[in-house]
């Protein structure tokens, strides 16, 4: 078709609905092989020909790659598919829990490293002494919204502080907001009148590294719920280049993702009231803890725990994330 890049919007679409159908004749092609392989190493080891360990070896690969499919198959809902703003405030504490938000903020980094994800830092807040007071992180790739919306909530840290000179245990919080990275193919009206912008300097904490212009961005948008009537101020700050026009343009299209999540919320709510029998999912409620000292970590609301502490501050949290999927994602149809 000569004119199908005329509408590059439209082409575009379209070309992500071709790369998800390949996406899934291409896995499933992989499994049926990796299935036939099992199949002969089971008919080998009756003749000597290979181990039991190594069949067992490839009936857990096999395993593997079904629980990925199936769980990338809950992921259903328009917005699962997209990336994801992913913002971690650091609760009441002080230090000890503005180090708790960096320890966090490592924790999201270290898991899109591993996921082969784009993680950019839009805003960073510093501390005076140690850690972090917020973090507004944009990550980037397949299904990043649809894995890491698990993380929304107060997230706990029980410890021995460092910064506590009698050695005593400290309990911190830091909240963990997560909302959709929107792209062009997602539509989000936006009245130009009720934006308001103010710049200023960006840099470094201690006056390192401060920039000299005033390429810092804030936006002011005065939004009015369409269905409640309700008023309030969205304030969104970008620092993420030294060019101002960039870090309006990705202020705007943090703004759009806030506007994408509210009616999300709203479809959500009616849902709930539809389905007000089903399981709910409580957003913004205390979802887990991590107890050093007793090397565990613990979901409250799937009950997963691990005594890996160690991986799961290093970035390991698939199987968090999975215990959450495999309980609600069918609540969310």
């Amino acid at each position: 078709m000569p004119d199908f890049w005329e509408n590059r919007e439209k082409a575009e679409a379209q070309m992500k609905k071709i790369k998800e159908l390949r996406f899934w004749i291409e896995a499933y092609e992989a499994l049926d092989k990796q299935v036939e392989e099992l199949q002969l190493a089971f008919d080998f080891v009756k003749e000597g020909l290979v181990t039991e360990d190594e069949v067992d070896e490839q009936y857990a690969t096999v395993l593997k790659t079904l629980e990925d499919l199936e769980l990338r198959n809950m992921l259903r809902r328009e917005e699962d598919k997209l990336g994801v703003v992913l913002k971690i405030n650091s609760g009441a504490g002080g230090t000890e829990a503005q180090d708790w938000a960096q320890m966090l903020m490592r924790l999201y980094l270290r898991y899109a490293e591993r996921h082969g994800y784009k993680a950019t830092i839009a805003n960073l807040l510093e501390a005076d002494d140690a850690g972090i007071k917020s973090v507004t992180i944009n990550i980037e790739g397949d299904y990043a919204y649809g894995f890491l919306k698990s993380e929304n909530g107060v997230h706990r840290l029980v410890r021995v502080s460092p910064y506590n000179a009698q050695g005593k245990r400290m309990t911190s919080f830091a909240s963990v907001f997560v909302t959709p990275l929107v792209d062009d193919t997602i539509e989000v009206q936006i009245q130009p009148a009720l934006i308001s912008w103010d710049t200023f300097r960006s840099g470094g904490a201690g006056g390192q590294n401060v920039n000299k212009v005033e390429s810092g961005v804030r936006l002011r948008y005065q939004y009015k719920d369409p269905y409640t009537g309700e008023e309030e101020e969205i304030l969104i700050e970008n620092t993420e280049t030294r060019d101002q026009p960039k870090n309006k343009e990705n202020a705007l299209r943090h703004l759009r993702s806030i506007l994408y999540e509210k009616e999300l919320n709203h479809r959500m709510e009616e849902q709930a009231k539809i389905e007000a029998g089903k399981k709910k999912i409580e957003w913004g409620s205390q979802i887990r803890s991590y107890v050093f000292d007793d090397r565990r970590v613990k979901d409250h609301r799937t009950n997963y725990q691990t005594s890996d502490v160690g991986s799961v501050m290093d970035g390991e949290i698939d199987d968090f994330i999975k215990a959450y999927l495999m309980e609600f994602a069918g609540n969310e149809e």
